[in-house]
């Protein structure tokens, strides 16, 4: 498979793309569920195309979270809050705003910058152990610790959660959110699968991690973002007792059996039936000379067209409202990338919506295009038009 976000310019459309294995495997000792290869991280995070403020959903989600925090915890000008992955200070920006100091580590040079110029001050580095010692040299301590949509993406997932140790203040609290693999595999959301996702968790494999560097897991919630997450509470392990909803949710992943392969045996079959089923209206649609685009020129949309064999035989071009994704190719498929606008514009009769976790969001933005007769396709948890 090409990388995910390996956006392309026009340029670079006459040079081969490099490409990788995507295998995804169970591990028996552990529970956790992994691909088998891991691309460097300087060449995937260097420099990024994903933006986290061009969506709605994401800034109220992460709004909400800091003004529940910043309640809860009596936050106030004497604490530190740091973001782990804080792209563009999408949400560091929230605390900022209440005079609250914050501090972002965010590896991708360009989106760091954006991020200073936005007034959120950002460590352009890969965290890590290493990282954190120097981190605490120069600021101290965290009071709280966000790290949303990041342990997936880490290699020295162990030096990582130490790294969080380091900051951690022994009263503090890291709010970590991770998408949730039972809901990967209920809902059959392969095409989160990606090199840059190298783990897919349970609750299960992250409280044995988290332990092992001396942190619990004090509570958790699932939570519908992403297309089913969980958000995790961390402290040390002194501080405070793990609430119910712990409990309750280790209960559950036993009875589904977390650590057996049984459970996720069959997910390849459903995979393969969700690709019939979508291409087979594609090309009942072509026949039909309907025209047919893309929205959203994601990470996912690279894994589902090119794992599905999707190209322009099928699709006329995508739309994405990151104008940093504008005017480049899709990885693998080569679609053109355009504003929104562009649905108004040719009106096709059919848009897949590649990047269905957002689709309240995306379907009421585009309103005036449905108004007009335009119609949605969306392939994830199950195919249906709207």
């Amino acid at each position: 498979m090409p990388l995910a976000n390996g956006l392309l310019t026009p340029e670079q459309l006459r040079c081969a793309e490099q490409r990788y294995p995507l295998d995804l495997a169970f591990c028996f000792e552990c529970s956790l569920v992994q691909i088998t290869e891991t691309v460097p991280p300087e060449k995937l995070f260097r420099e990024y195309l994903y933006f986290s403020s061009f969506s709605d959903t994401l800034l109220h989600h992460a709004e909400d979270l800091v003004t529940r925090l910043i309640d809860s915890r009596r936050l106030n000008s004497d604490h530190l809050v740091m973001e782990l992955a804080s792209n563009d200070g999408y949400l560091l920006q929230y605390y900022h705003k209440q005079r609250i100091p914050v501090l972002g580590v965010e590896p991708a040079r360009n989106i760091a910058e954006v991020a200073r110029k936005c007034g959120v001050p950002t460590v352009s580095e890969f965290f890590g152990e290493d990282l954190a010692n120097a981190i605490v040299g120069q600021y101290g301590g965290a009071d709280v610790i966000h790290a949303n949509n990041v342990l997936a993406h880490v290699a020295d997932l162990n030096g990582f959660v130490k790294g969080i140790a380091v900051l951690l203040k022994p009263q503090g609290i890291a709010v970590v959110e991770v998408p949730y693999v039972k809901d990967l595999i209920d809902h059959v959301e392969f095409d989160t699968i990606y090199h840059e996702h190298l783990c897919y968790f349970s609750l299960t494999a992250l409280t044995a991690l988290f332990k092992r560097n001396g942190l619990q897991v004090q509570d958790v919630e699932r939570m519908p973002i992403h297309g089913g997450s969980l958000r995790l509470f961390i402290g040390w392990t002194s501080s405070q007792k793990s609430t119910e909803a712990v409990a309750e949710l280790h209960r559950q992943e036993n009875d589904w059996g977390v650590d057996q392969l049984a459970f996720y045996a069959d997910f390849a079959k459903r995979v393969q039936n969700v690709k019939v089923s979508l291409v087979d209206l594609l090309f009942h649609l072509r026949r039909q000379h309907k025209r047919v685009a893309a929205y959203g020129a994601a990470a996912k949309g690279t894994t589902l067209l090119n794992y599905f064999q999707i190209g322009r035989e099928m699709i006329d071009f995508v739309v994405d409202r990151s104008t940093h994704k504008q005017g480049l190719y899709t990885p693998g498929t080569h679609l053109p990338i355009f504003a929104p606008e562009k649905l108004l514009e040719l009106l096709p009769d059919y848009v897949l919506l590649l990047t269905w976790n957002f689709a309240d969001e995306i379907l009421e933005q585009q309103a005036r295009y449905r108004e007009q007769g335009g119609h949605f396709i969306i392939p994830i948890p199950e195919l249906r038009v709207v």
